[in-house]
């Protein structure tokens, strides 16, 4: 990807940050995503942020046009993330479902659900939640539990998810089930849409140690779902859930963008706390705020490489989780640094104007570092499927015999 903008790239930025300028007071603004408690005020705000955006084609600019989105491409909208990152916009609200519901449903839904449900989608007008994760199975997905039995009038779903960011604020969902138990786990399943007010469906919010209630425990109680409302074949739901998982890792750190407190608030919170430190902690925050900076600009450009695959036809691959992982340490670090900074006022940060956000973001990061999959699943990911290397001999290794079962 060439970092000079084109021509037609110049005239788009201009146009974007003139957009801005004018909408600025209508606009939801952020310090960084994930740190604001989602509340009913909160997330209605980020709705018409988006609705704003969408209506000007600053969301959705890469999808097809058919279905509300700009038909245009990943170097432009590139462009638009930039600028709005520089304005500090808040991060669209639907991003559950930008970055994994909506591809999900593009890649294997019928044409009535892509015209029912994709413009909605990215307007904001109806938020999207991902029904993967089950108390038993996160890491290992396929292991799930919850049951789709199919009878005259649909799909009867039994069963429990967890960890299901905003479904309490959310209309739909994309629910993985098993429905065949006598096949293997990953053969066994299919994916559906779900909507998240029928008889049956309860979600119960789950307070985090950020303080924040994004994630929920979601209860399926006989909630039945018509057989047009399915994802791609019967049995066949891995195959769709991949789609998602790219999509999600692509997302979260495919884009360029930063997760948690954004790398120029490091900078300027580091200046405002350097003339307090003595001669040798002034010298190694100088340095580890360097590091930051540097993984900084190679998270970025990690999404611009993935970004560019996609842009000359590929599809979201294992290499997204190499641009997520990095990301992750990025947020990581930055919130770390930005709270070690505080020093003895760390303790108090929730009552010093503006520094609550170090404490929020680093509580926050390792439940960004768990989605869409954990560092240490990713990584066997890079190694297998990116590197070719042979698979984690923790994982196909037998079991050793204890001393005492070998005699």
């Amino acid at each position: 990807m060439d970092f000079d903008d084109t021509p037609d790239q110049a005239r788009l930025r201009d146009a974007v940050r003139q957009f801005l300028v004018d909408h600025d007071s209508e606009l939801a603004h952020g310090d960084g995503a994930y740190l604001e408690e989602p509340g009913t005020d909160r997330v209605e705000g980020l709705r018409r942020t988006q609705a704003i955006l969408f209506d000007a084609g600053l969301i959705g600019l890469t999808w097809p046009k058919d279905y509300g989105g700009g038909g245009g491409t990943n170097a432009q909208q590139a462009v638009v993330n930039e600028e709005l990152h520089r304005a500090r916009v808040a991060g669209p609200i639907g991003h559950v479902g930008l970055g994994m519901c909506g591809p999900t449903v593009l890649g294997h839904g019928s044409e009535d659900q892509k015209q029912r449900y994709i413009r909605r989608l990215l307007r904001a007008d109806d938020l999207w939640c991902q029904l993967f994760s089950e108390p038993g199975s996160g890491s290992d997905l396929a292991a799930l539990r919850t049951k789709a039995v199919r009878h005259d009038d649909g799909w009867h779903i039994q069963g429990q998810k967890v960890w299901t960011t905003l479904a309490q604020h959310s209309r739909y969902g994309i629910l993985l089930a098993r429905t065949n138990p006598e096949a293997q786990k990953h053969r066994g399943l299919t994916m559906f849409v779900v909507d998240m007010e029928s008889p049956g469906v309860t979600v119960r919010p789950l307070r985090q140690m950020n303080g924040h209630q994004s994630f929920n425990e979601v209860f399926l109680d006989d909630v039945v779902i018509d057989d047009s409302e399915r994802l791609g074949d019967v049995d066949d739901g891995w195959r769709v859930a991949l789609t998602t998982l790219m999509s999600e890792r692509m997302a979260v750190g495919g884009g360029g963008g930063e997760l948690g407190v954004r790398s120029d608030a490091l900078v300027a919170h580091a200046a405002s706390r350097l003339p307090q430190l003595s001669d040798d902690r002034r010298r190694l925050t100088i340095e580890a705020l360097g590091r930051v900076l540097v993984e900084s600009l190679a998270a970025r450009y990690t999404g611009y490489r993935l970004q560019t695959s996609v842009e000359r036809g590929g599809r979201p691959g294992p290499e997204a989780s190499a641009g997520k992982l990095t990301a992750v340490r990025v947020a990581h670090a930055t919130a770390d640094l930005g709270q070690r900074l505080l020093g003895d006022e760390a303790v108090l940060a929730r009552s010093v104007e503006g520094d609550w956000r170090w404490a929020t973001s680093q509580a926050s990061t390792p439940g960004i570092a768990l989605a869409g999959g954990a560092d240490e699943i990713l990584r066997n990911i890079l190694g297998e499927r990116v590197l070719g290397l042979p698979p984690d001999s923790a994982r196909v290794a037998p079991r050793p015999t204890p001393p005492s079962e070998s005699r």
